[in-house]
Order: structure tokens, then C-alpha cells, then sequence
């Protein structure tokens, strides 16, 4: 039972000002392509030409054991008929949970366009050969950064993760960085995708794709 002698938390109000009746676009049946995955590359290149501020910005969903869910941003580095890649330490926090329950969901919002786009999936580990290919891309720094994070685990201070930097720098310096085993991309292949597109008076548009046994999809409207 809550004090009542104790402080009370402060009441918000949003602003009815920050509302936003979205009207720039519509998202219809017939405009819509058969396969998700070409209609998501339709829809992502419209947002890099709209200048959407990192349009590969996702959210990722994991479950816990416990039936806990967390979510965090992520960054899709690639995408092809088989699902959606980023990459990260497969000892972090998503990473163990996908180890332990592969079911996650993403969603991208693409604010310039009123659009946002919701996948539901199984995620698995990218081979080691793409991992590796798209580790040699990033930056040295980054590479280290691999090296250094163990990620999601204290660590005692920002000089500590610096210092550990510096000394891992020093170590690689004679040559090219390796791989940490631990690291690597992870692909969501997709069962759902929804489109959603923002419509006047919330009437919006939503557009699901859902994977059939025979690996076709099927296309409902669904009610905003």
C-alpha cells in the first residue's frame, strides 16, 4: 500500500500540441508487392531519399527466461531474401537470450514518411565467413571495440574500457585485427511484416504479410 505522507511521483501531461495527424501518404492493397522483402527494399530506399535519420535503426526484441522481454536499438547491416542482418557479441544480453529463445521482433520507424514497419522472426547465427566479411569493413577502432566490451557485464569506470582500448590498440597495431570468436552477425528470418503507413484521423494504413507452409505469402488489411 502506498504512504500516503509520501511524496507523490509528478504527473505528466502530454502536450496536446505534440500530436501529429499524419497525412502524407497512403499504403494500399494493390500498391503493395507480393514478396515483403522487396516491398521493405522499396520502402527503405524511399527513406534514405527522405533523409531519414538513420533509416537501418531498428528496434530488437528478445525474451528472457523468465518470460521477461527487453529491447534495444540495433543496426541492420544487410538484407536479402533470407531476413534481416546486424551484428553484435553473442555473449551480451541478446545474445544469450536468442541463444536460449531465437523468436525476436524488430521495428523500424521512418518518422519523415509516417511509416514504420514491424517483423516477426527466428533469428540465427550469420556463418563465419560473412561475419568475418563484414568485420573487415569496420573501422579499426571498431574492430578493437569488439575486443574490448564484454558486453552488458559492470565494468568499474569509463577509464577502464578506455585503458583496455589503448592496450588492445598497442597489441594489434603490427597487423590486421582479428575476429573475436564471440562476435558475429545474426539474421532474422522472417514469418510477419507489417506495413504501416500513418493516415489521417488514425485511420491507418496496415498492410501483414504472413508466411505460409508452402513459403508463399499471404496479404491482409488490418484494421488500424
Amino acid at each position: 500500500m502506498t504512504d500516503p505522507s509520501s511524496p507523490q511521483p509528478r504527473a505528466v501531461s502530454i502536450p496536446q500540441e505534440l500530436r501529429i495527424d499524419y497525412g502524407r501518404g497512403a499504403f494500399d492493397e494493390s500498391d503493395a508487392r507480393p514478396d515483403p522483402m522487396e516491398q521493405f527494399a522499396s520502402w527503405f530506399d524511399e527513406a534514405r531519399a527522405a533523409n531519414a535519420p538513420e533509416p537501418n535503426a531498428m528496434t530488437l526484441a528478445t525474451v528472457a527466461a523468465d518470460g521477461a522481454p527487453s529491447s534495444r536499438i540495433v543496426l541492420l547491416k544487410a538484407f536479402d531474401a533470407r531476413g534481416f542482418t546486424f551484428h553484435t557479441n553473442y555473449d551480451s544480453r541478446k545474445g544469450r537470450e536468442i541463444a536460449a529463445n531465437p523468436r525476436v521482433a524488430l521495428c523500424f520507424f521512418w518518422q519523415p514518411l509516417e511509416r514504420q514497419v514491424r517483423i516477426e522472426g527466428t533469428a540465427e547465427r550469420a556463418t563465419p565467413a560473412e561475419s568475418e566479411a563484414y568485420f573487415r569493413t569496420r573501422p579499426v577502432a571498431a574492430q578493437i571495440g569488439a575486443w574490448v566490451s564484454q558486453q552488458s557485464t559492470p565494468i568499474a569506470s569509463r577509464a577502464e574500457l578506455e585503458r583496455l582500448h589503448a592496450e588492445l590498440a598497442q597489441k594489434f597495431a603490427g597487423g590486421p585485427v582479428p575476429r573475436p570468436e564471440h562476435w558475429g552477425g545474426i539474421r532474422v528470418a522472417p514469418h510477419a511484416v507489417e506495413f504501416w503507413q500513418g493516415r489521417p484521423s488514425r485511420l491507418h494504413d496496415r498492410i501483414l504479410y504472413t508466411r505460409q507452409p508452402d513459403g508463399t505469402w499471404l496479404r491482409q488489411r488490418l484494421s488500424p
